[in-house]
């Protein structure tokens, strides 16, 4: 007979006790993407390789993403009874002596310390919550990123974990899951930002027996990686969060897509879905109930557009990912010919905890009708880079000067980029607005999957653009003619005009191409691939009328004996 829920509880709130009260020492060292980029899985080694060598007993733990990235590689030591001590930049050569000194004196390297985590902080040492990127934080759907094992279950289960799942199965209703979902206000967090609870409700008005939850986790977006984050450092709240969907729209089978090569994610997000069959979690009766639920991992090649849900579907079905017409919606004709529902991996992540504390809960943190937190991911010429989850309504400016520190070595910040290649370009000024769905639209931008890019006056913006539209080109499937033609005839007016041989004509050329592709693409690729060009030529006439009245380039950037634009074609 399978195990209860409690006997599951208990026994993963025994084995966390086990890790966090025993003498022996706990140390977590961060190695998501953005930490192994900086070397954490050698740093990881070093660690045990010294632990053995100097004779010292703890243990090591790869977890997932604090958020500090620019402050990888992460370690985190926790001794019982002393301050959690997180150090950041740890290199290879000062591995023995932090080993010997923390570890095997129980005194912290200061010099080395980036913070303390906790109610206990040392006298000397910072306190890593007042940090400028952790200061302001409201974490939700990564309440846990960086705290727990992502490998290990049941430290997902100990800090709260399938509670909610739990609550549903035992005391709710598939209808009074859909309406906290619902009540709560939670928008897609892909980048349409569409109610989730209205899309669940599409779901659920089916009879079909057979229907699907797909969470989409393509993000090949340049400068986002908060879902690829999320699954390295969480993967237990987005598994939960499906199996919820699924109860509330009254579906049965569930995948998550994952682009191939992203094998952190997809190592940990296998993990966790076989963890969940292990308890009893996934399949037959889930939890001695009624409810049975299937859940996957399936994996797309390197195609930005398999991320568009239709495309997603038919990557799954092992077809190119090549969108579909619509209609059929999917939640009528989805995968496998069955009614389907898409979200993204933040959107699902969000679930467990307005489950468990209620959507009025959820739907009182935010800004009007974008309740809740957005996810950034902050890069480019800032102090502080990293991953960061602030409520809806914070002002942007605030979040670039303050909390990303602004931009290093006294320059200025010129301008942004926001919502990934698809997205908009944003003047400095035009930044100060609040981080809300329908004001960032009004602006010209998108929030999108929350990736914002900032460049300093050393950057030049039509270049920059060029770039966008380079991958947007790139990255067209080629099944509609005006995206297929329109981002290759845009690129082309783009190379031109940073060869300075741009005409006047120019910019009344890629207006049209833009109007053409937004009346006439197939999805959004091809829909939204003008809003690039667009919102640059509103911020920034002064930088077009330069490179093609002026012949220059006010940066240089155009003008260097290295630039050659045909670089970035097939």
């Amino acid at each position: 007979m399978a195990a209860s829920f409690a006997e599951i509880r208990d026994q993963a709130v025994e084995r966390w006790r086990s890790l966090t009260d025993s003498q022996t020492p706990w140390i977590r060292v961060g190695t998501a993407l953005c930490g192994q980029a900086a070397g954490a899985e050698m740093v990881a080694d070093a660690i045990l390789e010294q632990l053995e060598k100097q004779g010292l007993s703890a243990r090591v733990s790869r977890v997932g993403c604090l958020g500090l990235c620019f402050a990888e590689p992460l370690v985190d030591v926790l001794i019982p009874g002393q301050p959690r001590v997180v150090y950041g930049n740890v290199g290879l050569d000062q591995v023995p002596e932090l080993v010997a000194s923390h570890i095997g004196g129980g005194q912290p390297l200061a010099d080395l310390v980036l913070g303390c985590l906790g109610d206990e902080v040392g006298d000397d040492l910072p306190d890593l919550q007042q940090h400028p990127m952790k200061v302001r934080e409201q974490r939700i759907a990564l309440r846990n990123a960086g705290h727990i094992d992502p490998l290990d279950i049941y430290q997902y289960i100990a800090s709260g974990g399938y509670e909610a799942l739990n609550r549903a199965l035992t005391e709710l209703t598939p209808a009074e899951v859909l309406e906290e979902v619902n009540a709560s206000g939670l928008r897609g967090r892909g980048g349409a930002a569409f109610p989730a609870g209205t899309k669940w409700r599409f779901l659920a008005g089916s009879n079909a027996p057979d229907k699907y939850i797909l969470c989409n986790c393509e993000e090949g977006d340049p400068g986002a990686f908060n879902d690829k984050g999320i699954l390295e450092s969480d993967p237990g709240t987005v598994v939960e969060g499906i199996i919820l969907a699924g109860y509330a729209t009254g579906a049965n089978h569930g995948y998550i897509f994952i682009r191939h090569g992203h094998d952190g994610p997809i190592d940990r997000a296998r993990a966790a879905v076989d963890q969940a069959y292990d308890l009893g979690l996934l399949g037959e009766d889930i939890l001695g109930t009624d409810f049975s639920f299937d859940l996957e991992v399936a994996l797309t090649g390197d195609s930005y557009v398999s991320g568009e849900e239709t495309a997603l579907m038919e990557a799954i079905e092992g077809s190119r990912a090549m969108p579909r017409y619509r209609p059929p919606f999917p939640a009528q004709v989805g995968v496998f010919g069955k009614p389907t529902n898409i979200n993204n991996v933040k959107t699902m992540a969000y679930v467990p905890e307005i489950i468990a504390r209620g959507g009025e809960w959820y739907a009182g943190i935010g800004h009007e009708k974008s309740t809740g937190t957005a996810i950034l991911c902050l890069s480019g010429t800032l102090n502080y880079t990293g991953m960061v989850e602030l409520p809806m309504g914070i002002n942007l400016t605030e979040v670039l000067q303050e909390i990303a520190g602004g931009v290093p070595g006294g320059r200025k910040l010129s301008f942004i980029q926001t919502g990934g290649p698809l997205g908009g370009v944003l003047s400095a000024e035009a930044a100060d607005l609040l981080l809300d769905f329908d004001i960032f639209r009004a602006a010209g931008a998108i929030l999108g999957s929350g990736g914002i890019i900032a460049a300093d006056e050393d950057t030049c913006v039509v270049d920059l653009t060029r770039v966008l539209i380079a991958f947007c080109q790139y990255e067209s499937c080629g099944k509609c003619f005006p995206c297929r033609m329109g981002m290759s005839h845009m690129l082309e007016v783009l190379e031109r005009i940073c060869r300075l041989e741009g005409t006047s004509d120019d910019l009344a050329l890629m207006r049209n191409i833009g109007e053409n592709m937004q009346a006439g693409s197939l999805c959004g690729h091809g829909q939204l691939g003008f809003n690039p060009v667009a919102s640059a030529l509103r911020y920034f006439p002064d930088q077009f009328e330069a490179h093609i009245i002026e012949k220059r380039c006010p940066t240089g950037r155009c003008q260097v004996p290295h630039f050659s634009p045909r670089l970035s074609r097939r």
